[in-house]
């Protein structure tokens, strides 16, 4: 079996609402506002406090973005590390978080985060490296930790768990994320969503089921 990293620990830090409430102003701003036009002063206005407290928590806006990625993708990769691998029925297991990786992959916000990506990333080429790094690779890395423990358990033949995670994602998001991030189909309807994954599973157990 080819290696992986050593498996992502979850963290549980000490909640800092301040903090969180500025993520969350951060990312509003981003998104009504676009990556160029948003400023440490703007975001700093529309929290309520002065620009050095903003600064005591974030050095730069490049740095704030990064953090408010990091918290967006933060439940996708939590539902992969709670995952409960003793259960009989993996297949079953597979769908229910194939679902949750859709539907959160559909979120309105989530769209328009991509939607930003795709649009300032070309004359912020940081962006691009940022979202990437906080998001898809990070969570192909716990998805793959996933897949690791899923062949210890003997639910999976042997294969590269990096090459698993990136396979199942693809497969569960299927063309229905780009429909609605184009919108030609804004709201995929239950049934769509359920097919999709339906065919996601069974093509990833085709490939790696034991």
């Amino acid at each position: 079996m080819s290696s992986v990293s050593a498996p992502v620990t979850r963290q549980k830090p000490e909640r800092d609402e301040k903090r969180e409430h500025i993520l969350k102003v951060a990312y509003a701003a981003f998104l009504d506002e676009g990556y160029a036009a948003t400023s440490m002063s703007g975001i700093a206005a529309r929290v309520g406090g002065s620009k050095a407290t903003l600064y005591n928590y974030f050095s730069s806006k490049e740095e704030l973005f990064s953090a408010v990625i990091e918290e967006k993708c933060r439940d996708v990769q939590a539902m992969f590390l709670d995952a409960d691998l003793d259960g009989s029925d993996f297949k079953k297991l597979l769908v229910q978080l194939g679902e949750r990786l859709l539907r959160l992959a559909l979120k309105d916000d989530n769209i328009a985060t991509f939607r930003l990506i795709t649009a300032e990333s070309g004359r912020f080429p940081e962006l691009g490296r940022l979202f990437y790094a906080g998001g898809r690779q990070r969570g192909k890395q716990i998805l793959g930790d996933f897949f690791q423990r899923a062949q210890k358990a003997g639910k999976l033949r042997l294969g590269n768990p990096r090459d698993m995670a990136m396979l199942f994602g693809e497969l569960c998001k299927g063309e229905l994320v780009l429909l609605k991030l184009w919108n030609v189909n804004p709201k995929p309807s239950d049934k769509e969503i359920k097919a999709t994954i339906a065919t996601a599973i069974s093509v990833f157990l085709a490939a790696y089921g034991v």
